[in-house]
């Protein structure tokens, strides 16, 4: 990898120790100093590549990287600041995007061959938004085959490992980019989520995830597409280490798109701090079917007990009908996608992967889908999302689980908690409920396992509630005060 140093006039060149401690800078912070002349984005480019040279052939979260490409955009990002041009609110700062989505001259195969040596031709809409905010697109990241994963493994670039051990998976299908961002290559990004693909990945690498409500953020330019019922439940959103950079990366992608059919006019409010503290919050530790480990059930409990500290209204509260839009949650997203993707591998069976097989067994195994049946499980969604929508009127933040357990080793399918088994599909419950709801929902770190694994909790809010969200999210983030720097950095 070439880099190319410039020199910026009116700093000091930094250390390398300061170099390296660059990459975990929060974003608005970067920016912050860019804009104030303090911070060099050539520099600052040139800190991530040299962190992605050193990680990524341990964690292989980035598939490609383009450094040419990210030290002339630097350097154009420089220019504007010497001529104190306008810029935006990410100027000069390095993101990275989920190879499943569309960025101009980046591969754009969602993990399968079958999409093998694909380039996007135009930037999807939330990626030209960040754009014109002035960051930077360090490179495209890691993703399972077709998106149909926790665990970040694919035949056209192999597996992704969790900085904080590297015989452990950060989590799928949004992976790549966890690690990438977790480990300081990337200052935040983008993911999506059809079934926690953000949450999870989020929980267990130790960084910020927010999950927003279909539409709010614009999905045109993912593959697969967010069309039919997946329309209900995928959505795409922001990652990053800290709740201020989620806020600020939500603002800037948020908006219609006329591509995304679920788009809806909803206008930016923040709440006020007494509006924030006015939410009332329920929250439950596990959901009477599928137990938690210890450490998350306790992690659930001091989330609960610091936003009492901070001042909220926070009591028990389990929703009723969590189960039946589990049960949804599989016809929509494991059966359909199985009737969808099946028919791609014909002839070509060599060329899908092996997690992928599993999960299309899975699909074939769950009862079959006729024209009635899929009505019926339509007007089913509707249903248990209205009585949803009405059980949390009286708190419209919950705290819960982001899954059942932390980090899980490379290929485990299966656990024991408090002597019962946990199977793969069920440890992931927690945040496929709010898919099929609809409710926009972030995961913030709070505490640790024994291990010195990350445990995130998940705030959930009502549709387009993402500002209360994540004005819950800070509120937590500052109690907790639970980042830290994974191991391998």
């Amino acid at each position: 990898m070439f880099f190319v140093v410039v020199e910026f006039p009116v700093l000091l060149r930094l250390s390398k120790t300061t170099m390296s401690d660059l990459t975990f800078l929060p974003a608005v912070e970067m920016a912050q100093q860019i804009r104030e002349k303090k911070l060099s984005p050539v520099e600052l480019a040139e800190a991530h590549l040299t962190k992605i040279e050193r990680l990524n052939p341990k964690l292989n979260a980035f598939v490609e990287v383009n450094a040419e490409r990210v030290l002339r955009e630097a350097r154009a990002a420089e220019a504007a600041v010497m001529t104190e041009k306008n810029f935006g609110p990410l100027h000069g700062v390095p993101i990275s995007i989920k190879s499943s989505l569309e960025v101009e001259g980046f591969r754009w195969e969602s993990g399968t061959r079958l999409r093998a040596g694909i380039v996007a031709a135009r930037d999807a809409p939330l990626v030209s938004r960040l754009r014109g905010a002035g960051a930077i697109v360090l490179g495209v990241t890691n993703a399972p085959e077709f998106l149909m994963a926790w665990e970040t493994d694919n035949l056209l670039y192999g597996r992704t490992n969790s900085p904080w051990d590297l015989e452990r998976t950060p989590g799928g299908s949004s992976g790549g980019e966890a690690a990438a961002i977790a480990s300081g290559m990337s200052a935040g990004g983008v993911g999506s989520d059809g079934g926690g693909s953000i949450r999870v990945p989020a929980h267990f690498s130790g960084i910020c995830g927010l999950k927003p409500t279909p539409g709010r953020v614009p999905s045109t330019g993912h593959f697969p597409p967010s069309g039919g019922p997946f329309a209900l439940i995928g959505v795409v959103g922001p990652m990053a280490r800290n709740v201020a950079d989620l806020r600020l990366l939500f603002e800037v992608m948020q908006g219609p798109d006329v591509g995304d059919s679920c788009a809806a006019p909803v206008p930016v409010r923040w709440p006020t701090v007494a509006e924030t503290r006015n939410l009332r919050v329920g929250y439950f530790e596990d959901d009477g079917r599928t137990p938690v480990t210890r450490e998350i059930r306790m992690a659930v409990q001091q989330a609960a007990d610091s936003l009492r500290r901070a001042g909220f209204q926070v009591e028990p509260f389990r929703p009723q009908g969590l189960e039946q839009a589990r049960e949804l949650w599989k016809k929509f997203f494991v059966k359909v996608a199985g009737m969808l993707i099946a028919p791609m591998f014909r002839g070509r069976e060599q060329d899908q992967s092996p997690i992928l097989r599993q999960f299309l067994g899975w699909s074939a195994a769950e009862p079959e889908l006729s024209g009635d049946t899929l009505l019926q499980a339509w007007i089913d969604h509707d249903s248990a999302r209205a009585n949803f929508l009405g059980q949390t009127e009286q708190y419209p933040i919950l705290l819960c689980p982001a899954a059942a357990i932390p980090a899980f080793r490379h290929g485990e399918r299966s656990w024991q908690i408090d002597g019962r088994t946990v199977d793969y599909l069920d440890a992931w419950s927690y945040t496929e409920w709010f898919n099929l709801l609809g409710n926009p929902a972030a995961v913030v770190p709070v505490s640790y396992s024994p291990e010195g694994l990350p445990i995130g909790v998940q705030i959930v809010g009502r549709p387009w509630k993402e500002e209360q969200v994540l004005a819950v999210a800070a509120a937590l983030e500052s109690q907790c005060r639970a980042w830290r720097k994974p191991p391998i950095s």
